[in-house]
Formats: structure tokens, sequence, C-alpha cells
């Protein structure tokens, strides 16, 4: 029997229904919203993987028919590949249900949001959240939930619950918040340059508004829910735990006090391979089972150095940034680089500038969008000194590209003032402990080296947090042994007036008001400290972009005059692009715009396009082709489009009897504009100019 609560969110409401669809699967809900309709199951299979971590996938999928349109591809339906909309949604799915699993769960576990339906005014991620726990909640599957997520929007200065699609370039504050009952769990989004103030009563005001979605889950498993499949965690071998520990402690906790990442991490290796031998044979096939134990050991001793003894693995204190370098300019021929090291985090940003055909064509449920403006994120397995197959870019690289453009996109001129199409790429160099915020400062300068005209540079930190009892320490700058330790991982990216970006993921089952005010104001002091130095390195963009860019120049043509600058079939287009080696792009609104890698280029390209377009003047000269020839003149075409008359009386300074007399079709004549009629008729003479020609002679 099915079932369907609702409850008004945002002032729509919103229904979850069990029981309709997907039967089978160990849970099943359809979310709706408006006209738009998510179905989220999840299936979690009986057998136990032999692995070190939760089988959880989560898939996120757009049915284009959704929307009520066929895929534009050539294949006319959904291609396997997901795209950057799809996998970022799967990730805000997966990571505050992933969490509440228990630890070592080991059962195949897999969540499938699919689109059925869109209104175009309400977006359905965070439809997708709200199954996906749902789903979860009432199934047999072990899950310390419910959660649930809204989008948070505050258009001139009104904070809204999920504003719908239309408004959100209106919105400074666009954030979606995820959370239990008891605290926030997570939040992604951008603003463009809000104060920390600001941030914290947008989070808690989503937090509040999502609390009768937590408490419709409740009531649905209450009448819907399956009991809960048992789940322990196996007893741990006493014995085995204390002669791991006798044996790893003290030199685990001197492998990672060692600062340097390329010197600890070997260190801890060593300790490692030495309790294998001394374990010997006897423990070989209970090998998985004592490198749990190590990480646990390892994890609990990062911990105590920063809750019991105030110090972190390279001795920083706990608000204290690592040392930081930057340098500009380090690729001659892009449009833009530079390499920005922070401790043992390298990143290397190219900027890359292009005509408005390189903006990026995206197939959406909303329909076709083109971004003039991408950031690509790329993380070779040399960053982590690892030797790996390089393949396409993971679902981490599309996230962290993600965030590091909700940073930067911020703080772009607008396209009206730069109309050229921006791509940043960044190349993680070495990575230990934020490359994304990395990301984020090494592209804002190769863009400020690129002498694009951003309204303020952009930096991005990373935050950690450690919390036991009534003990709470906020970190900054996280490494990445503190990120796997920690509780938090908290990313700010901002210029010094406020945030641009955030992405925060909790670890423990919520985050308290006063703990997030705190992380906030560390973390702003943080990216004023990087800001700081990456204008010592640049103080502000270059005055002029590299002279390896191509130059765009725009002129305005009449509407009517589009037609012929194209040509027939796109021929006369070409012919200039050929010629001139440009491109020309032509708007429906008369809009030229010409892109060349040198001014001399530029200038040939609109000398031709200024010609085809140009109204005849009377009394100019123009040499044209005969194009037909009549009893009582002939046709001379001046310029793309433009026939005039010369009549047989101005053909020449004598009696003409037979036009074909003096001209053919196809020759050249030069002619001279006598009059042009209210009915757009122009008269033209040769006569006239040898006669002038006679004048000068006889002076």
């Amino acid at each position: 029997m099915d079932r369907m609560l609702k409850e008004e969110i945002g002032g729509k409401i919103m229904s979850i229904q069990t029981g309709k669809m997907a039967k089978q699967a160990s849970g099943s809900v359809v979310v709706q919203y408006g006209d738009t309709i998510v179905l989220v199951t999840v299936v979690s299979t009986h057998e136990e993987r032999t692995s070190d971590f939760l089988p959880l996938t989560v898939e996120y999928q757009e049915k284009v028919y959704a929307a009520g349109r066929i895929p534009g591809n050539y294949f006319r339906r959904e291609i396997g590949r997901p795209s950057e909309k799809e996998t970022l949604t799967a990730r805000l799915i997966d990571r505050p249900i992933r969490p509440l699993f228990p630890k070592g769960y080991r059962c195949e576990t897999q969540v499938i949001a699919t689109v059925l339906s869109m209104d175009q005014e309400n977006d359905p991620d965070t439809l997708a959240m709200v199954g996906a726990s749902a789903a979860i909640h009432i199934s047999d599957i072990p899950f310390a939930g419910p959660i649930a997520a809204v989008r948070v929007g505050r258009i001139d200065g009104e904070l809204r619950i999920n504003p719908p699609l239309q408004d959100w370039d209106r919105c400074d504050i666009n954030i979606i918040v995820a959370g239990s009952k008891t605290g926030v769990v997570m939040v992604e989004g951008g603003c463009n340059v809000v104060s920390e103030a600001d941030m914290t009563e947008a989070i808690f005001f989503g937090h509040r508004a999502m609390q009768p979605l937590i408490e419709l889950q409740a009531k649905l498993r209450e009448s819907h829910g399956v009991p809960k499949r048992a789940f322990a965690l196996p007893a741990k071998d006493a014995e085995l735990v204390a002669r791991v520990e006798s044996l790893a402690a003290a030199p685990m906790r001197a492998a990672l006090l060692i600062p340097e990442k390329i010197r600890r991490y070997p260190a801890v290796r060593e300790v490692k391979i030495a309790v294998f031998e001394a374990l010997g044979e006897d423990f070989a096939e209970r090998r998985e089972e004592v490198v749990g134990l190590l990480d646990d050991l390892r994890r609990r001793i990062l911990r105590d150095l920063i809750l019991k003894e105030d110090r972190r693995v390279d001795g920083r204190r706990f608000d204290e940034i690592r040392p930081i370098t930057c340098d500009v300019g380090i690729l001659p021929r892009t449009h833009g680089s530079a390499l920005f090291t922070r401790g043992e985090t390298q990143v290397l940003g190219v900027l890359t500038l292009g005509s408005g055909q390189d903006e990026q064509r995206v197939e959406t449920l909303s329909g076709e969008e083109m971004r003039p403006f991408m950031l690509h994120y790329n993380f070779p397995p040399y960053s982590v000194g690892e030797a790996k197959r390089i393949a396409g870019p993971s679902r981490r690289d599309i996230g962290h590209g993600g965030l590091s453009t909700r940073a930067i996109e911020k703080i772009l001129p607008a396209k009206e003032s730069f109309d050229y199409t921006i791509r940043l790429v960044s190349e993680v160099l070495e990575s230990n402990g934020s490359s994304s915020m990395g990301t984020v400062c090494s592209c804002c300068l190769a863009l400020m080296d690129g002498g694009i005209p951003i309204k303020a540079p952009v930096a991005g930190i990373a935050m950690g947090l450690v919390s036991e009892g009534d003990r709470t320490v906020v970190l900054s700058d996280i490494l990445g042994d503190e990120d796997h330790a920690g509780d938090m991982d908290f990313k700010v990216a901002g210029t010094t007036d406020g945030i641009t970006a955030m992405q925060m993921d909790i670890k423990i089952h919520g985050l308290s008001r006063d703990i997030l005010e705190r992380a906030l104001e560390q973390a702003r002091q943080g990216r004023v400290f990087i800001l700081g130095r990456m204008v010592e390195a640049l103080p502000a963009p270059r005055k002029e972009i590299s002279p390896y860019a191509p130059t765009i120049t725009t002129l305005s043509i009449h509407p009517d005059k589009i037609r012929e600058v194209i040509g027939p079939g796109g021929k006369v287009i070409r012919a200039i692009q050929s010629e001139t080696n440009t491109t020309v792009e032509i708007e429906d609104s008369g809009v030229v715009k010409i892109a060349a890698f040198s001014k001399q280029e530029a200038e040939q390209a609109l000398k031709l396009i200024q010609q085809i377009v140009a109204d005849p003047e009377v009394g100019a000269i123009y040499e044209g082709t005969v194009v037909k020839i009549t009893d009582f003149g002939a046709f001379v075409n001046i310029m793309p489009g433009t026939d005039g008359l010369v009549h047989i009386s101005q053909l020449a300074n004598r009696r003409v009897t037979k036009v074909s007399d003096v001209v053919k079709e196809g020759e050249k004549l030069k002619v001279k504009v006598l009059e042009i009629g209210r009915d757009g008729k122009i008269r033209l003479s040769h006569k006239a100019l040898l006669e002038e020609d006679d004048g000068r002679t006889q002076r």
C-alpha cells in the first residue's frame, strides 16, 4: 500500500510518496515539489565486501523527457557519461549521507535518483537529497538519519527557501544546506561577496526551514518503514589490539611528528612493515584486521596531539598558515599563468582567452546554455607520489572544479565590458591538503597576470575541526592527515570584503552555530593573510592582455545587412575569415565580433565588412562590376548587394548608340553616384569621371 505525506516548504507543497514505484528496491520514494518529480531508490546487498571502506555509490540522472524534450546529441538518447550537473548533484547527495552509515558497514549499497518531471521552476537537486535520506530511512539499511536539504537564496536582502530557477541570477547568496534535527551537516554554494555574519544567518535559516522535512521522514518510517537489519561491528581481539599498540604506538607517534609529508608518509609505512614483521606469519591471514587497527591508532594519535597536547603534525599554531610563495608569468606563450605554493600543496593556474565561438555549449533540463567561463581541475597521480593510469576527470576533479568556479566567477568582469571566453586550467603539481583552494589562488593570479580586469582578488582556505567531549579545536589550512583524522572539511573562498564560495562537510552528526561562527572568523583571518601574500606578488591585474591572446573588435551593422555579410551559404563570411585569418561572429541584433591574433588582421577584416555594409553616398566614386546590360544602360554592382544604373547617356562623353559598344558584362567600371532616389534607386555616371579627367588635362 502506498502512502504520501506532504509539508509546506518555502511557500510550496513538497510531498514524499512510497509504495507506488520501484517496490523491489530496498527503499524507494517519489519526491514532488511543484511539477518537479524525482524518484529515488536505494539497494543494499546482504553480502559483505572485503574492503576497508563503505562501498556506497550514488547516481543522479536527468532524463531529458522530464522537460518534454528530445536529447540534442547524435544518438537522441541520454548518453552513458553523466553531465557535469549530474556529477555535482550526485556528490551533493553522497556527502551528507555517507557519514550516517555505521562504521564497518561493508554491504554494497547504491542510491539512484532519477528526474522524472521538471517544471523549469524547481530544481531537482534538493528533492534528490531529501529522497535519498527518506529511501534509506524507511529501508532495512542501518542509517543514523534522517537528514534533509533546502536551497537558501537571498534576493534584495530577503532570505528565501528554494527560490525558483529564474530568480537565481538575482540571488547574492545561493547555497544548499543539509542538516539533521540537531545541526548542519553540509553546506555548498556561492555568494556575491557577502559577510560571514550574513552567511551564518542564511545557513541556520535553512536549517530551521528543513525541520518539517525531517519530521515527515520520521512519520513515513513509522507507517511504512521496515525493521532495520541487524548489524554490529565484530568485537576486536583485545590481545591483538594490545600487541599492535605496544609495537606501533611509540614509532607511529614519532613518524607522525615529522613535519614534511614526503618524509612522514614513508616513515609511517615503515612502522606498518615493522609491525607485520614482528607479528610474523601467524597473522598473515589477518592482515586487513591489522591494517584497520593501525589506521585507528594513527587517527587516535593525530587527534590526541591536537586535543591533548595542543600541537599539530607540522608544529604550526592552530590558526597559522603554511609558508606561501607566488610566481606569476612563468609560461611565456599562455595568456596568463601563476604557480601558487602553500606548504606541500602546489597548483599551476593557466589562463586561455577565446572568442564567443569558444563558449561551452551545455544541454540541461532547462534548455541549452552557453558558458563563457570554464575552470578545469586536474589532479595527476604524481601530485601525491603515486603511479596510476591517467583517465578522464573523476567525480572529485569535477567537484573541486565546480567549487573553484563558484569562487572565481563572482569577481570576473561583465561580459559587456570584457567580451572574451575565459578558460582556466588548474594543474595540481603537489598535494597535501586543499588543492581546490590552491586552485582558487593560482587561477586568480593567472587572471591578473593575463590582464583580466577582475573586481577584486580572491583566495581560498581549507579549515578543519577536531571535537571530542567539551573540547573543540578549529584548524586553519589543514593538511591531508588532519583532514583524514578530523571531524570537518570546511572550504571558504572570498575577497577581503566577503565570501564568494563555500563547501562544508561535517563527519559528526551536526555543527552548532557558535562553532560555525568561530570557524568562519578564523577562515576570514586566514583568507586575508593569503590575499596579502598574493598581492605582494602581483598587486593588480596587468594593464594589457597578453600579446598572444586574440583581440576582439566589435562593430554594429543594420540587421538587414547581416545576410550580405554572411553571403549565400556563408560564402562571404568564410572568405573574409580565410583571407584575414580571423573569426567573425554575427548576432541577430547586428553586433559583429572579430577575433584576431594581430591588430593588422582585425583591421583588415573590419575594413572588408565595412565595405560590404556601407551605404552609397552621392558624389562618391566606386569601381564596380557590370552585372547586366540593357538597351537603355548598364547595371553596375558598386558594393555587395547594391547595384546602380549607368544610363546610356552617362556611359561616355560622346553619343553612344549601343551599350555593348562601350562595356561588357563582367568588366570593371569606375562610376560616380549622381543621385539616390527615395525608392533607393541609384543613378551612376561614368561620363562625369571622363569629363573631370578632361578638365584636369586642359588645365
